[in-house]
């Protein structure tokens, strides 16, 4: 993401007046636990995931910047669309690219996400992988568990309702529709490591986060992980 100071106050404005109170208006978005997100330092926003809409809806809800890993081709493109999808995407969406099609690069995510933390960003993860296309909860996957382990940073659990309906998979548009942010106290790391270790402490920690999801969310739990090939 660009540094650039012209760069930063466009994606400020676009944050505060052009784009975020709009979009909070047409979402009707309301926040609960809003306390538990730290104003600054390093933090793990992890999430259900129902909409393209949610990497949007989260940083509006958190009050600050948040990191997601996405298509590096979103911000590498020249000339004048080019510029404008890095600050959409780079500064309004703080998207941290990544080249899925390189084995390396993609294998480097967890580096990556370590790297933003450690120079105190908040960072969203979708433990579940991908978005769920049947409206179920599904099963968390251990890379927000290996975050934290390797990060240190603290892991607020996050459950996102009515995004799907604001933006339905495949939409192209957002509709106006209600829009809730739930957030859920840190999960105590300190006390799994004193239970698990290994493998076993990355499951108790993913988990723990799912557990918070599902108190906070309508949607069906399901004990399988979502189908990425969709």
């Amino acid at each position: 993401m660009s540094s650039k100071p012209a760069m930063r106050v466009l994606e400020w404005l676009l944050r505060r007046v052009i784009v975020g109170p709009p979009l909070k208006a047409w979402l009707r978005l309301e926040v609960e636990g809003a306390e538990h997100v730290p104003e600054t330092g390093p933090v793990i926003i992890a999430s259900n995931h129902l909409s393209f809409v949610d990497s949007m809806v989260i940083p509006l809800a958190a009050g600050r910047k948040v990191g997601f890993l996405g298509k590096a081709e979103y911000v590498t493109g020249t000339g004048v669309k080019g510029w404008l999808s890095r600050l959409w995407f780079g500064e309004f969406g703080g998207m941290i690219p990544v080249d899925r099609d390189d084995a390396r690069a993609a294998a480097r995510s967890i580096e990556v996400a370590e790297e933003h933390l450690a120079g105190g960003g908040a960072f969203g993860i979708y433990p579940e992988g991908t978005r769920s296309r049947d409206g179920r909860l599904h099963k968390g996957r251990t890379g927000v568990g290996r975050l934290a382990v390797a990060s240190g940073a603290p892991v607020v659990p996050c459950a996102l309702v009515g995004t799907d309906k604001a933006q339905p998979i495949d939409a192209r548009g957002i509709r106006p529709h209600r829009v809730t942010v739930r957030f859920a106290p840190p999960v105590d790391v300190a006390a799994l490591e004193a239970q698990y270790v290994k493998g076993k402490l990355l499951r108790a920690i993913t988990d723990e986060v799912m557990d918070a999801i599902a108190e906070r969310s309508p949607q069906e739990r399901s004990a399988d992980f979502a189908d990425r090939s969709a």
